[in-house]
């Protein structure tokens, strides 16, 4: 099965939404599809040996709307939507221009029956130039047997145009029956005018919600300088570049591809993909990602990934999925909005019915009125915009803060956590293991800082490569040995110089014959109490040197367990790690429930019992034993510099494996789903509320009357509110 986002085109409210959902849907070899109207695309998923692209997007053309199937055709996406949107901006400024003149005459010469055919003449263009879109979306819906809102705005100014052009053409016919005729000319060009308005600051401001998207399409550039084998340079389209070409990135260019950098030397800002702020130094053999900028240095790179499979092009992928998935909360949404259209269309028939009963003939105008006046304010896209605008912006704030949201489940649910699952290793520690104290009893030497060196380095030990990396950031240099051995379980002995030097445990020390001083003793055994593992370096019975190797808490894991359990969550810590060394992370951090030396199995049970005992639980780790965890969790977190099946099988990636963006993505959560109820709470109120106004049920006691060019104005605010209610996430302090 392939899953695809593909821009759909032509859409212009939430019932075209799910009309092109569902016909998706019903095809042959699509197993799932998904339309979110706020970001304009459709999430699918289909079997390539049943159908393809071309005939998913033939389906959709036959329904009235179209699909962009072409990869890497975002440019082409781009510029369709801004003429899409300028051609919008166009039609309103042309329907305001016709509208205003027929609104005047219609408020300050509405008895002067002359002026009746001016407004008629401003009205036409209005209804069929700026708005004609809304009767041919309104037509390609009934012909495919449903109901859209340009169905409700087609036919409630056709209603109104219609019964004003009857009573222009035909004034006689009331008069004979002692009924003044009116025109409602100035209703239907201002419901086009104000829903157009409406349309395009809903546009706008959909496209803003977009914006975090942009902003990592924005760092891929868009030429490359290409290496040819006699070594001059060639600026090629980055979309030419292939596997194995060699690319030369001068200061201050964007790195095109991912890489690995074959001559020269820079320091990379990788801020904007996993926010470490400070440039890091890359040499030759160093990994290199698109879209992170060269600093002051010149280096060429080989690409090892190219187009869709670098880093940044799956991030772009991650977060465009994430945006275009439904929330469990919007179903209900959708469940109505498949019934609202239908439900509007009959309640305006009612409304026309009860006040021609009421009132009679006299009261035509009235029962008119009021059944356009529900057609216009009813608003469907209120409801349907309400969750997926506040997930797109949420899930977009998320990606430019290192924390990558798999899907709108995810973000929905984080804010139900109680409990979070931690690993230990690489989570909550560094995940390599580093020299952290060490005591030379006698002289400290660059000989022998060059022995461990070279001994470790040719050693296949865990702590051999911390005690290298140590030594080599200490000026150590490489040392021809004239011998190397390694004694298992125990250490390494070399020669040198025909001298015999070991390398290793305490068991291997007093092998050798070593005594300590009890002031080295007591500091090796405190040492040994705070769970660091202990190497020495000797020749014979003397020590040279005394090495304490752990795998250091992160600076971050203080303040994130802290953070973590103000958010109100319980913190728990799981290791394949010895009791020891469990005990003494634990203590650093304050965690009071862990268990240590845990097999892979048993980290998914101790998350199935804190589920069965009714927590919500979040898994946090990093390699391939946790991802069994991962997958039973409620929410599965993963440290975006752990392993692939880790990132692959976690609903929330954090980039720069900082545990504080865990709680950063459960306040995030939080917030965009108070946001959502907000948005629906609004959404359903409006309508509740306003649809009967419309009908006239103030009308009895009050004597007020909507309007249908005022019912328009609300309708078109209802939509534009709750996109703005939703963009204010991007700005909230979390």
């Amino acid at each position: 099965m392939i899953k695809k986002v593909i821009p759909v085109l032509d859409m212009s409210c939430v019932m075209c939404a799910a009309n092109v959902e569902n016909t998706v849907r019903n095809l042959t070899g699509v197993s799932e599809a998904s339309v979110n109207f706020a970001s304009n695309t459709l999430t699918v998923v289909y079997d390539p040996q049943k159908i393809n692209l071309r005939q998913i997007r033939e389906a959709v053309q036959s329904s009235g709307y179209d699909l962009v199937i072409e990869d890497g055709d975002a440019d082409a996406v781009e510029n369709i939507r801004r003429k899409h949107y300028l051609s919008m901006r166009n039609k309103t400024i042309g329907a305001w221009a016709c509208a205003l003149p027929v609104m005047i005459i219609s408020m300050f010469f509405m008895h002067n029956r002359q002026l009746d055919w001016i407004m008629l003449l401003f009205t036409v263009p209005v209804l069929f130039v700026f708005g004609r879109s809304f009767f041919i979306s309104g037509w390609k819906a009934m012909r495919s047997g449903v109901a859209n809102m340009d169905t409700l705005v087609a036919m409630s100014t056709s209603i109104a145009f219609l019964f004003s052009l009857f009573n222009t053409f035909y004034p006689q016919f009331w008069l004979e029956r002692g009924i003044v005729p009116h025109v409602y000319y100035e209703a239907a060009a201002m419901i086009i005018a104000f829903v157009l308005t409406g349309k395009l600051l809903e546009e706008r401001a959909k496209n803003n919600t977009s914006s975090a998207i942009k902003g990592l399409m924005g760092l891929q550039p868009k030429t490359a300088a290409l290496v040819q084998e006699d070594g001059t340079e060639k600026e090629i389209s980055v979309s030419e570049l292939t596997v194995g070409d060699s690319v030369r990135v001068h200061p201050g260019e964007k790195i095109p591809v991912d890489g690995i950098v074959a001559s020269g030397e820079s320091y990379v800002d990788e801020s904007m993909i996993s926010g470490e702020p400070l440039p890091i130094y890359k040499a030759a053999g160093d990994k290199v990602l698109a879209g992170t900028i060269n600093q002051k240095g010149t280096f060429v790179l080989v690409a090892k990934e190219v187009g869709a499979s670098t880093v940044l092009a799956q991030i772009v992928r991650m977060v465009q999925e994430a945006q275009g998935s439904k929330a469990p909360v919007q179903r209900m949404a959708d469940r109505i909005s498949a019934y609202f259209v239908p439900t509007v269309m009959a309640i305006a028939l009612l409304t026309f019915v009860v006040w021609l009963s009421f009132g009679g003939t006299a009261y035509f105008s009235y029962a008119l009125l009021a059944s356009v006046s529900v057609l216009v304010i009813a608003c469907p896209c209120a409801l349907g915009l309400a969750t997926p605008t506040a997930l797109m912006v949420g899930i977009g704030r998320g990606a430019e803060n290192q924390v990558l949201i798999k899907d709108a489940f995810a973000l929905e649910n984080m804010c139900k956590v109680d409990a979070v699952v931690l690993d230990k290793t690489g989570t909550l520690t560094e995940g390599s293991p580093r020299v952290v104290r060490i005591l030379w009893p006698g002289e400290e030497q660059e000989l022998y800082r060059s022995l461990l060196f070279s001994a470790e380095s040719r050693s296949e030990h865990p702590l051999a490569s911390a005690i290298a990396l140590f030594m080599k950031d200490k000026g150590a240099k490489n040392l021809e040995l004239d011998s190397f051995e390694s004694i298992t379980g125990k250490g390494v002995r070399f020669t040198f110089n025909q001298n015999i030097w070991w390398i290793g445990s305490q068991t291997l020390a007093v092998e050798e014959g070593v005594t300590m001083s009890p002031e080295e003793s007591s500091r090796i055994s405190g040492w040994q109490e705070e769970g660091y593992s202990v190497v020495f370096f000797g020749r014979e019975a003397t020590v040279y040197a005394v090495l304490a190797i752990a795998d250091p808490v992160k600076e971050s894991s203080v303040d994130a367990v802290s953070m973590l359990r103000n958010e109100g969550m319980e913190v728990y810590m799981l290791t394949g790690d010895g009791k020891k060394n469990a005990s003494v992370v634990a203590a650093q951090l304050g965690i009071t429930h862990f268990e240590a030396e845990v097999l892979p199995g048993e980290k998914e049970a101790f998350v199935n019992r804190l589920q069965k005992s009714g927590k919500i639980v979040a898994m946090v780790g990093d390699g391939i034993n946790d991802s069994q965890a991962l997958a039973r969790a409620d929410v599965s977190i993963a440290m975006g510099k752990g392993t692939d099946i880790a990132m692959d099988v976690a609903m929330i990636t954090i980039m720069n494996s900082d545990l504080r963006r865990v709680a950063f993505a459960r306040k995030l959560s939080k917030r965009t789903v108070r946001l959502i109820r907000q948005n629906l709470f609004w959404a359903f109120i409006y309508n509740v509320i306003g649809i009967p106004v419309a009908a006239g049920v103030l009308y009895p006691v009050y004597g007020l009357l909507l309007n249908p060019m005022w019912a328009s104005a609300a309708m078109a605010f209802s939509s534009v509110s709750v996109v703005l209610n939703s963009l204010r996430l991007k700005w909230m302090k979390l």
